[in-house]
Parts: C-alpha cells; structure tokens; sequence
C-alpha cells in the first residue's frame, strides 16, 4: 500500500498563514504541524511509501518532510498549474506513481485521531470515511448510501440519503484502477478545475466503495482560521492518547 497526500492547494482562506509556506505547515500544536502529524502517524500504522502532491512553496515542504527522519520514502508530484487546477489534475499527474497499488489518499489540510486512520485501515474492502452522527455540512463532501452502506455519489451538492463524509479513503487496487482511469480521462476532456470524486460518481457503480462509519471520532478539515481556531480547541478529541 502506498500513501497519497493531496498538498497543491493554494490554501488561501488562512491568510497570511499561507502567504510564506504550504497550508500543511500551518502548526497545530508544540511545534507539530499537519502535514508532520500525518506523516508520523502514518509511519506508526506501518506504510512506508508515501507520494505528496504540491503547489505553492514546493521547496519548503519537500525540505520540511526530508529532516522528519520517519524512515518513510517519498515521491513529489508538483502542479505548476496549480492557479487554474484543482487536486483532479494533481491526482493525474501522480498517476504513474500508483499504478496497480492499493492506495490510503487523504487531503493535506486533514486532521484526524489515531482511531480514524486505524479504522480506516483495518477495512477488507475499498472505504471512505464518514460520520452518520454528524450534521450535513452545507459546503463540504457529503456521501450517498444505498442501504448497504455503499457509495453511490460524493460531492458538496447531495444531501437526499447522505451523510457526512471526509477526504480519506482506503482504496483497494482494483476499485483504485477503475477511479484512476476516470480522473484520466476527465482530464484528458479538459475538465481540470473539479474535484476528483467528479470523476468517481462517473464511474461508482463500478467501484466497490464503503463507508467507513467514524461516528464521533474525530476528523476535519482545516480551510480557515476559524477551522483552525476550532481544532486547536478540540486538540483532546484528536491528541494522541
């Protein structure tokens, strides 16, 4: 199994925070920050190949990974078109790298408890992670479920028989090939500028895709200060025990 880590957003809802460095360097706490927190907890949960997109401030983040000394191996996919692109185009880019493997894909501004990730990773079968007790966000992913738990639709746009959903999949190989070859061919039309799971509605009823229920364990993205202010306040629910 390899690692995916999307990190070519600009990050621009964080202000000046990004002005100077990547989103995932933004610190979280005792000088620990995003993306060194996933790194460590992935190294911890066994994986030892991980490939990281990036956008914004390459040099940096790539020299910030290489001193973590984890042991882990890295690839960096950068986007040079990252004004105009979205993480579709990222994951595209990256193809060659994870081929014919199955794959853990997470979005760099993700901050999850221990718990999520072994949750995630202890599943026999391709999965996402979602909470059936949390309340439908209004902007963010949602998934819709069939009445065995499977995936049928992800996006911001559904909310009839959905719950809510977060960027960090478990991907069996074979589920991985065929949502790969979508994103292939959605960039291959032009269709750049959306997001990759565009591209896995297309193809979903081919794709043996499951939630993964984390009810209320804890896992969230981080777009704004707010964001940011509110897992820094929530740091109980995801510090390491």
């Amino acid at each position: 199994m390899k690692a995916l880590i999307l990190n070519s957003g600009r990050g621009t809802r964080l202000g000046e925070l990004t002005e100077r460095q990547p989103k995932a360097l933004t610190e979280l706490e005792d000088g620990e920050t995003i993306l060194g927190r996933q790194l460590r907890l992935l190294a911890q949960a066994g994986l030892r190949e991980v490939v990281i997109t990036t956008g914004p401030f390459a040099e940096a983040l790539e020299e910030y990974v290489r001193v973590q000394g984890l042991g882990l191996s890295y690839v960096f996919v950068p986007n040079p078109d990252y004004m105009s692109t979205n993480y579709i185009w990222s994951m595209d880019l990256a193809r060659e790298a994870l081929r014919g493997t199955d794959l853990l894909l997470m979005h760099g501004d993700l901050v999850f408890a221990r718990e999520v990730l072994d949750q995630a990773l202890g599943q026999q079968r391709s999965v996402m992670a979602v909470s059936s007790t949390m309340a439908l966000p209004e902007k963010d992913f949602k998934a819709v479920l069939d009445g065995e738990g499977r995936i049928g639709k992800i996006g911001i746009e559904f909310f009839e028989g959905a719950v809510a959903a977060q960027p960090l999949y478990n991907l069996r190989a074979a589920d991985w090939q065929v949502w790969q070859e979508s994103i292939h061919h959605f960039v291959q039309t032009g269709q750049k500028n959306c997001y990759a799971e565009n591209a896995f509605n297309e193809i979903a009823g081919r794709c043996e895709l499951y939630a993964c229920d984390i009810r209320d364990m804890f896992c969230r993205e981080i777009d704004t200060m707010e964001d940011l202010a509110e897992v820094r306040k929530e740091r109980s629910l995801w510090r390491d025990r």
